[in-house]
């Protein structure tokens, strides 16, 4: 089968599903805007959370470039976890640092971790899940600045494209992303599989 065929066997495969994806400026494009693209492809409904209010712009970056900014469609705050099929946390440096320092957005990771929701973080990404409580004890990967970090709150650190422990999704860095899209799709079929409800359609 050749790979157009294949994508587009795969098209709307998760219909109904529904990601949040959880950043804020100095975001690393790349991470955002490939998986979005990839799970949209799929048939996911993807939301852009951040500390920022509706409407808000964020700052992306090419490295250490100004890019394209991204219109935030909800502030987290608002957002409810039990919306969500899947929690998604793109690097740059800036963006996980802010978030850091964002009580709402770390009380958002904190309780999908608490509820055992599927969460995918790659590159800078996993900074936050230290302070939600959610590394403690996974096996994990990401930029290997962090991994100190991660090993310091618990978690085992491996220099691999993709990590996958329960419903803990991780990756490295952009290089990784076809790994990391991957990974997040296994999960989400996992759910579609099992017939759980994929929430409002609204």
């Amino acid at each position: 089968m050749e790979p157009a065929e294949q994508v587009e066997l795969n098209a709307q495969s998760l219909q109904g599903r529904r990601v949040a994806v959880l950043m804020t400026d100095g975001v690393e494009q790349v991470e955002y805007t490939k998986p979005r693209s990839f799970l949209e492809g799929q048939g996911v409904q993807v939301t852009l959370l951040s500390p920022k209010g509706a409407g808000e712009q964020v700052q992306g970056f090419n490295h250490l470039d100004p890019a394209d900014k991204f219109t935030v469609d909800l502030n987290v705050a608002q957002a409810q976890v039990g919306d969500y099929d899947l929690l998604l946390l793109p690097g740059g440096v800036a963006n996980p640092d802010n978030l850091r320092l964002s009580p709402e957005s770390i009380a958002f990771i904190k309780a999908f971790g608490d509820e055992d929701k599927p969460i995918a973080a790659i590159c800078h990404g996993p900074w936050p899940l230290i302070d939600a409580g959610v590394a403690e004890s996974k096996h994990m990967t990401s930029w290997p600045s962090l991994q100190t970090d991660l090993r310091n709150a618990g978690a085992e650190w491996t220099d691999e494209e993709v990590v996958v422990d329960g419903k803990l999704i991780t990756s490295r860095k952009p290089d990784d992303i076809p790994a990391f899209n991957e990974a997040i799709r296994k999960q989400l079929m996992v759910l579609q599989t099992a017939g759980s409800d994929p929430g409002p359609t609204s």
